[in-house]
């Protein structure tokens, strides 16, 4: 379509006008209506011409890369030269760039190095629903730049389903901006009545959906929406069977891609299309053709667990919101339809949007930036949504262990300071710095570049094949060592073979994986000689190697906690188990640069993967202020007795425990009373008589606390407990201590002899009878029949008069017919119905 017939151009004379008097603006327009490569321009012609530059802000690499390109071919430029962009590692731009696409954390890169980014006259944060962390992050950067330096500075938010009125506030006094669009009805509908193929794989689904809508509908191209590239390429499998997709042109469009696959996927053909994407097509690139979309409903979507410290990757359902950004590019150009692989019902079930990133990823890169902005108020720093305290915490956390802060408070080291010069994250530069220490650089980087995709080795189903080959890679080599070996040595052998295709699909070896790889790896080593770091290969021990990667990942190591299995514990107290692919199968101390959380088997587990072996002078050597040793105390349930254990740790993970020692007896003490006050162990002596005198206690406290009676509630009872415990490591130690005379001498002396007095156990009674007292709920009870009270006073008290007894009146047969504490009123007004009613069945006993 020709740029000046794109819908959005109905808001170029408003968005002039607006602009003369306000400096921000919000921008709503949906996909395919021209915003992401237009406004831009508008912006550029309209204001800033030769003077200043307008970035724009991109939530993903390829959506920054393609729409550059296509505004450079818009205005007849070579890309790079006036129209450019930029991502982590890579891009075309230059001095004379005026329109440049960034992806959104090089923002805040660029303003470390150019707080008041000159040159910059307009920030354009394109897509912005989708709320990556990034964005949110460089336009609240944005926003205190224009209040305290530059309100020159022009900024602008566009996205094509935005809630205005939250962003609206955020950026008042702002203009607010909508254009409709032009798109076209589509016809939305669900398979879950699909029932032959709704027990099947996504993948055999969209295959057979598609061969099924290639004979209804004859025309248009399709786009079939899956969470990742393993899915792509099964979905990809399954449409080249179908009978009516052997003619179509099927592609794959994903981040792993390489630049011209993604764009081959975005051509025109003579032949009917079907490209098989991430959501990476969801937003911001319009593939010209499409009327049919078919989608699985499901993305891989990326978190972080503050509680535990680990990434997830998990394939999940998406939100209502993104369904309906995917529905929406089958209208384009035509009428178009939307099948969704779920049913209708569930889909009103799905969340209307997805969590923002800021409330679910690590933040450990963005806590690093904004300290070495100088800020560190994160509690009032202006988010536009502010993230969970726990998530800040864990990234001050991880820099701690980095060694990127200085102790006790919110301020980079020394260290902290050099890796905020790194545009990484800060676990790879700390990395660097060690390997460039170690002169081990290189292969570093090398290892960096590797971990950011996919595992290089593919599965064989020839196992002597795949033998013979890990045989060739080293696997002898890398067996309890390291992972990397192989991948390392498989790279280099490709390099060899200058990444033929043939030779990586005879050995199952993924070239465009590694391709990718050295290109991440050349730019990581421009990186490292920017940084003035020692590039060169002087070591080529793996001890080295782990070394830096240690320094990198301290928080990952971990300790086998036994030989007949997988499963290790962490630092921070997390648990995981090693990959079954891991060749360091033996090894008691290892480190791991992945840890995540991945669907297995129905169930959700913690995986540790990339391990290299540890050995603990390594950790001497790198952090020796971080060992401790310590006596543990503990209490043995299968023994019932305290043991000791001394345990020598690397902070707060158990490296070796040793059984030994004389428990701790205060720490005895508490574990033993613990386990009595839960039930679990009990005190013979602990009888009636010990529950009567505490019920006198409690008595006497309700009504004389001026003669140093307290309650003797829970507390009292754990620390009277305690003291019975205090000595003893056992429960055959305290199982027949005596205890009504520790609960004596738990009173204060002063009120030791009153408690008789006070709240004596038996009364008697003027006709000759002994009574015993019950003391409860702070009531004294006495049982007695009608006969025994014939002379009792109108009224008995204890506690210095203060308390009355109260008296369960008793028939002849010891069943009670009235309780009372005024026995004068008993006589008066219900005896006569007692002796009523008693007398004729009771003949013998006195009835006055």
């Amino acid at each position: 379509m020709n740029p000046t017939e794109l819908p959005i151009q109905e808001i170029r004379h408003r968005l002039e006008t607006e602009l003369r008097t306000h400096r921000r603006f919000v921008l709503q327009a949906p996909t395919g209506s021209g915003k992401s490569t237009q406004v831009p321009q508008m912006i550029h012609d309209a204001w800033l011409a030769a003077r200043n530059r307008v970035v724009v802000l991109q939530p993903r690499r390829i959506a920054a890369r393609m729409l550059a390109r296509r505004v450079a071919q818009e205005r007849g430029v070579q890309l790079g030269g006036e129209v450019g962009y930029q991502v982590r590692f890579e891009g075309a731009f230059g001095r004379d760039t005026k329109i440049l696409y960034v992806t959104e954390g090089l923002l805040l890169r660029q303003m470390l190095g150019d707080p008041l980014l000159s040159g910059v006259g307009a920030l354009i944060f394109d897509e912005f629903h989708e709320r990556h962390l990034y964005g949110d992050i460089s336009l609240a950067q944005a926003m205190l730049l224009q209040r305290d330096h530059r309100p020159d500075l022009l900024i602008g938010v566009m996205s094509a389903t935005l809630e205005t009125e939250a962003l609206t506030r955020f950026l008042t006094p702002c203009a607010v901006l909508q254009s409709a669009g032009r798109t076209f009805p589509v016809d939305i509908s669900y398979s879950a009545n699909a029932v032959e193929v709704n027990d099947k794989p996504v993948w055999e689904q969209a295959g057979h959906h598609v061969n099924r809508l290639a004979k209804e509908l004859p025309d248009g191209d399709f786009l079939v929406f899956m969470p990742g590239a393993y899915e792509i390429q099964r979905t990809l499998t399954e449409i080249r069977k179908q009978p009516l997709c052997r003619d179509m042109v099927v592609m794959p469009l994903h981040g792993e891609l390489t630049p011209q696959q993604q764009d081959a996927a975005m051509e025109r053909y003579p032949k009917r299309k079907v490209v098989v994407a991430t959501n990476v097509a969801e937003t911001s690139l319009t593939i010209d053709g499409v009327r049919i979309v078919i989608d699985s409903g499901l993305a891989r979507i990326p978190a972080f667990d503050p509680n535990r410290g680990i990434n997830t990757l998990l394939v999940q359902k998406i939100s209502q919101a993104s369904a309906d950004q995917r529905a929406g590019r089958a209208g384009r150009t035509a009428p178009g339809k939307c099948l969704r692989l779920w049913g209708e019902r569930e889909h009103r079930q799905r969340p209307a949007q997805e969590l923002p990133e800021v409330r679910r990823l690590d933040l450990t890169e963005i806590v690093l930036t904004l300290l070495a902005s100088g800020i560190s108020d994160f509690e009032n720093y202006p988010w536009f949504e502010a993230p969970d305290a726990k998530s800040l915490q864990r990234g001050l956390m991880l820099l701690g262990d980095l060694g990127a802060l200085v102790p006790g408070v919110r301020k980079l080291s020394a260290l902290g300071e050099r890796l905020a010069d790194f545009p990484m994250h800060p676990r790879y530069s700390r990395m660097f710095l060690a390997a460039s220490e170690q002169g081990c650089l290189p292969t570093v980087a090398l290892i960096a570049a590797l971990s950011q995709g996919r595992n290089l080795l593919l599965p064989l189903s020839d196992k002597r094949k795949e033998e013979k080959r890990d045989e060739m890679l080293g696997a002898n080599e890398a067996a309890e060592v390291s992972d990397f070996i192989m991948q390392v040595n498989a790279f280099n052998l490709l390099a060899t073979n200058r990444f033929n295709p043939d030779f990586c699909r005879e050995w199952g070896i993924h070239g465009v994986t590694a391709l990718t790889a050295g290109d991440l790896y050349e730019q990581f080593m421009r990186l490292a000689t920017a940084q003035r770091l020692n590039v060169t290969n002087e070591v080529h021990a793996w001890d080295s190697v782990g070394k830096a990667l240690i320094t990198g990942f301290s928080d990952q190591l971990a300790v086998r906690l036994d030989r007949g299995s997988f499963r290790c514990a962490l630092i921070h107290g997390r648990k995981g188990e090693l990959r079954k692919q891991t060749v360091v199968r033996n090894a008691p101390l290892v480190v791991a640069a992945e840890i995540e959380e991945r669907d297995m088997r129905g169930d959700v587990t913690t995986l540790l993967g990339d391990i290299t072996a540890v050995d603990e002078s390594w950790l001497r050597e790198l952090f020796p202020a971080d060992f401790s040793e310590t006596t543990r105390t503990y209490y043995d349930e299968s023994q019932r007795r305290v043991q000791a254990v001394r345990e020598r740790k690397f902070r707060d993970l158990i490296l070796e425990s040793k059984e030994g020692g004389e428990p701790n007896l205060d720490e005895a003490a508490r574990l033993l009373t613990e386990e009595v006050i839960a039930g679990r162990l009990t005190l013979k002596q602990w009888d009636s008589s010990v529950d009567r005198l505490i019920e006198r206690i409690n008595f006497c406290a309700n009504y004389c606390t001026d003669y140093g009676f307290h309650p003797f509630g829970e507390e009292e009872k754990r620390l009277m407990i305690a003291h019975l415990c205090y000595g003893a490591v056992s429960y055959k130690a305290i199982k027949e201590i005596e205890v009504l005379p520790a609960l004596w001498d738990f009173l204060p002396a002063s009120a030791r002899a009153l408690v008789d007095k006070f709240a004596p156990e038996v009364i008697t009674l003027p006709e000759g009878s002994r009574i015993r007292l019950r003391y409860e709920q702070g009531k004294a009870i006495a049982s007695a029949t009608v006969q025994q009270l014939y002379d009792a006073p109108a009224q008995l008290k204890l506690a210095q008069n203060r308390a009355p007894v109260t008296f369960e009146i008793l028939a002849p047969n010891r069943r009670p017919v009235q309780i009372t504490s005024d026995l004068a009123a008993f006589w008066t007004n219900s005896y006569p119905e007692v002796k009523k009613q008693l007398r004729g069945r009771y003949p013998k006993h006195e009835w006055r």
